[in-house]
């Protein structure tokens, strides 16, 4: 069972969140602020950590920081009132995995932390299997069969990212936040030339397919029986 610390300084909030946690298999740890947390990940080991950021005596924003300076990489999930982008970028330099605002559907919570679990165990291993391609990430390399070819770093990472969580929809802003730097003058538009590179890479690949949802962005689908039968 995957421990989620769930560090929210409103009891209404901590204790909603525990019962749709506990609801769906987890193990909830209930903080009532970044102080009580940070006690708590010295004590515990921990999967997940779903974080608000205003809070008492330690906010979100000091978690976070003290938690990547230490060295720990466990997947932390934002989930505040908060919407500017400024607190957005602040989150993501720090080193945030995803952001989510508040009031949030329990539906996506769930989504989104079941996500995060599964890209993280991904990560651990440093490789990703669809069916017969082997995706490694310290290389940088997508081996089908006896053909193995390494990407620049942004193709690797975008290809990664979406292949992690098959079916699921990247809007183009999401992708430059978590691939580009947040900095980046970049636009959006280099995400669409890096898919488009990826797809005519990629065009005979028996395993997935890279998919346009119009209006919206790009998801990737795992197509041959061998990937479905192992998602």
């Amino acid at each position: 069972m995957f421990r989620i610390l769930v560090a929210e300084d409103d009891e209404a909030t901590r204790l909603r969140l525990e019962h749709v946690l506990y609801g769906a298999g987890y193990e909830p740890i209930l903080a009532a602020d970044g102080a009580e947390a940070m006690e708590l990940l010295d004590r515990k080991y921990v999967d997940l950590i779903l974080l608000d950021l205003l809070m008492p005596r330690l906010d979100g924003y000091g978690l976070l920081e003290q938690l990547r300076q230490s060295g720990a990489d466990l997947p932390v999930l934002v989930h505040t009132n908060r919407q500017g982008l400024s607190d957005k970028r602040r989150c993501f330099t720090l080193g945030a995995d995803d952001y989510l605002t508040k009031p949030a559907d329990d539906e996506e919570i769930l989504l989104r932390v079941s996500a995060l679990l599964r890209r993280a165990n991904i990560s651990a291993a440093h490789r990703l299997t669809v069916g017969d391609t082997l995706l490694r990430y310290d290389a940088l390399t997508v081996t089908t069969g006896e053909q193995a070819i390494e990407l620049p770093f942004k193709e690797f990472m975008l290809l990664y990212k979406l292949l992690s969580c098959p079916n699921k929809i990247f809007t183009r802003r999401q992708l430059m936040d978590e691939i580009w730097d947040l900095e980046s003058e970049s636009s959006e538009h280099t995400v669409n030339v890096h898919i488009n590179r990826l797809r005519r890479r990629f065009r005979d690949n028996p395993d997935f397919k890279i998919t346009t949802i119009r209006g919206l962005g790009y998801k990737a689908v795992w197509t041959s029986e061998k990937a479905l039968a192992a998602h």
